[in-house]
C-alpha cells in the first residue's frame, strides 16, 4: 500500500536534519574535495528543503562536525579521521570552516548541533534528545555521506524509533553509482524513499519562498 507522505511528513512532527553540509566538508574548503564537488547538485536540495520546511513550520536542525586543534574528545581510529586530521583544512569549534553553507541559513529558528566525535551525528550527540524535546517523530535526512554518515543517522535514527524519509537527491556519497546502491539496496530498507519534490508536494509548499540558488535547480529520481 502506499505510503501517505503527507501524514508521515505533517510539519508538527517532522523535522529536516542536514548532516555535515558546512564549509569545511562540502564548501570551497572543503577536507575532502572530492565529496564536495560530488554534493555540488545536493546543496541546492537541502536548501529548498530548508526553507520548506521553515514555511511550514517544520524543525530544521543543522548537525556539524568539529575537531578541535589539540584533537581532543576526537576520534583517531579510522582512515577516514587520519585524513581529515593530515588537511590544511581547519576544524576547530566556532571556526568559518564548521559553520553551516550559507544557502542554507542557518535561520535563527534552526538549531545548530556540533560534535567532536562520531561517524555520524546521531549516536552519542544531542540530536536524539533534542529532537523529542520537540515532539519530533519523523526525521528527513539529508547532507553527506551516503557513504558514512548518512547510513550512520538513518540506521541510528530508526533504531530509537524514528520513522525516517530521505529525498535521493538531497543526499550525496562517493561514487555516486555506490550512493544509489545503497539508497537502493540498504536504505530502503529502513527508510521511506523520495525526492525534495515528493516532499514539498506533500507540505504543499512547492510556492514557499527558496534560496535564489535552487530556485532553478531540477529535482532528480
Amino acid at each position: 500500500m502506499p505510503i501517505d507522505l503527507s501524514e508521515l511528513l505533517r510539519p508538527s512532527h517532522t523535522a529536516v536534519v542536514t548532516s555535515e553540509v558546512q564549509q569545511s566538508v562540502v564548501g570551497e574548503r572543503s577536507a575532502l574535495p572530492v565529496l564536495a564537488e560530488a554534493a555540488r547538485a545536493m546543496v541546492p536540495q537541502v536548501a529548498r528543503l530548508c526553507a520548506a520546511a521553515r514555511a511550514v513550520d517544520a524543525q530544521v536542525v543543522h548537525c556539524v562536525a568539529a575537531r578541535r586543534a589539540d584533537g581532543k574528545g576526537s576520534n583517531a581510529n579510522a582512515r577516514l579521521f587520519l585524513g581529515v586530521r593530515r588537511s590544511p583544512v581547519t576544524m576547530e569549534p566556532g571556526s568559518p570552516d564548521v559553520e553551516v553553507l550559507p544557502v542554507l541559513g542557518p535561520d535563527p529558528r534552526d538549531l545548530v548541533l556540533t560534535r567532536l566525535h562520531g561517524l555520524g551525528p546521531m549516536a552519542g550527540t544531542d540530536l536524539d534528545p533534542v529532537l523529542r524535546n520537540l515532539g519530533v517523530t519523523t526525521v528527513v535526512v539529508t547532507g553527506v555521506s551516503v557513504n558514512v554518515a548518512i547510513t550512520n543517522l538513518v540506521m541510528d535514527a530508526v533504531n530509537l524509533g524514528y520513522q525516517v524519509v530521505v529525498p535521493r537527491d538531497a543526499v550525496a556519497g562517493l561514487p555516486a553509482t555506490y550512493a544509489d546502491e545503497v539508497i537502493d539496496n540498504t536504505l530502503a530498507l529502513l527508510a521511506t524513499i523520495t525526492t525534495t519534490a515528493g516532499v514539498l508536494a506533500a507540505w504543499d509548499a512547492a510556492d514557499a519562498t527558496l534560496p535564489a540558488v535552487a530556485a532553478d535547480t531540477a529535482d532528480t529520481a
